[in-house]
């Protein structure tokens, strides 16, 4: 076959293994948000799928390997909280409501499979997903808080690691689930209640006026 024939072929079955991933990411996120994620089988997926049970363990290797590629399909990195460095990008309670703005709307849209990962967690696999989440979620505010740190008015009463943690407790999924889904706020009323306590704590002088 000649070369390029070759590379047509392929580019032609990574696209094909690429879709057949996305099918089972795409049908496996509402069978672990409906069933769990130690009742879902890997039958399941794979009939849910359209595919063969030996395709999603080629495709995957096991069903934690799946959960974990639903999970990352509605993760995204936070944007970055200041629109540019130095003087000219925005005031530090303008960075901190940006981080609350897009922090807010990431944990609303991934409470579902964060829900699973949460119940799940007596599972060692899932336990381990779940740390890495946690991992990720506390590396995102701690850049969002080094941010806030070089604008005026950052408050000295507060480490940075402190101030980390204090944006990790409030915008937490936890919080997201006490407060918006067992208590009923809305996800606009918990992101101002957040900011209206952050931008107390990290930005006093700011809310002294």
């Amino acid at each position: 076959m000649p070369t390029g024939s070759r590379t047509r072929s392929q580019a032609t079955r990574t696209l094909r293994a690429r879709a057949t991933r996305e099918r089972i990411v795409e049908a496996a996120a509402p069978l672990f948000v409906e069933h769990g994620y130690l009742e879902t089988t890997m039958a399941d997926l794979a009939r849910a799928a359209g595919v063969a049970v030996q395709t999603l363990y080629l495709s995957f290797g096991s069903k934690a390997a799946v959960l974990e590629a639903a999970l990352a399909a509605v993760r995204q990195d936070h944007p970055s909280v200041a629109a540019s460095a130095g003087p000219t990008g925005p005031d530090g309670p303008a960075v901190l409501a940006r981080h609350v703005i897009a922090t807010a709307a990431a944990v609303e849209r991934r409470h579902p499979l964060d829900a699973v990962l949460r119940d799940a967690a007596a599972d060692p696999e899932p336990a381990a997903l779940l740390a890495t989440a946690r991992q990720d979620a506390l590396a995102a505010h701690a850049r969002a808080v080094d941010e806030m740190a070089e604008r005026p008015g950052f408050t000295v009463e507060l480490s940075l690691q402190r101030a980390t943690d204090v944006v990790a407790a409030l915008l937490s999924p936890e919080t997201y689930a006490l407060l918006v889904v067992e208590q009923g706020w809305t996800t606009p009323d918990w992101a101002e209640w957040a900011l209206r306590h952050l931008a107390a704590d990290l930005f006093p002088a700011d809310r002294r006026g």
